[in-house]
């Protein structure tokens, strides 16, 4: 297991993983906001082929775009990310597909959801993203590269929050 951009805060054991997101970390390329931003945390291992990432995840949001979720990165212009995000005051399902440019779709979650169970699976040249046992969504990454494939959070706006991920499955690169 390695850090991307590890943080300060963090324990790991027992497939549990505690950290707290620093401020004005994140993960976007170019599209619509015109920068480009590198700096979120990113735990796990490195993977030449098919493999899987999984995790039950809590955390408490504390401003615009605070995010934590799962992430396939081959480099640092080909990267998915997905899990939960807060923007404009609601908790979001959301994905960032980045290929040079980065591309996001979001949903909102119910009121009341906290903890959110999510997976994704690499495939040949395929991330697969669920929600439980609900596919959400379906994207490219290109399949002749390793990819670091685990857990990540961010804080672009906010002063960091903390963030849990339990039951976690890690592939083992």
């Amino acid at each position: 297991m390695r850090w991307l951009n590890e943080p300060a805060v963090w324990h790991w054991a027992g497939g549990r993983l505690t950290v707290t997101a620093e401020p004005r970390t994140d993960f976007w390329r170019a599209t619509h906001y015109g920068y480009i931003r590198d700096s979120g945390h990113l735990f796990g291992a490195d993977v030449a082929g098919d493999a899987t990432v999984a995790a039950t995840m809590t955390a408490r949001f504390a401003g615009q775009y605070d995010q934590g979720g799962l992430m396939a990165r081959v480099d640092d212009r080909h990267w998915v990310k997905f899990g939960i995000e807060w923007f404009d005051g609601r908790l979001r399902l959301s994905t960032v597909v980045t290929i040079d440019h980065s591309s996001w779709s979001m949903t909102t979650l119910p009121d009341g959801v906290r903890t959110v169970p999510l997976r994704m699976v690499r495939i040949g040249d395929a991330v697969q993203t669920w929600h439980g046992a609900e596919p959400v969504g379906l994207a490219y990454l290109p399949p002749d590269r390793p990819a670091l494939l685990g857990l990540m959070c961010a804080a672009p706006e906010s002063a960091g929050f903390p963030v849990e991920f339990r039951n976690v499955t890690l592939p083992t690169g």
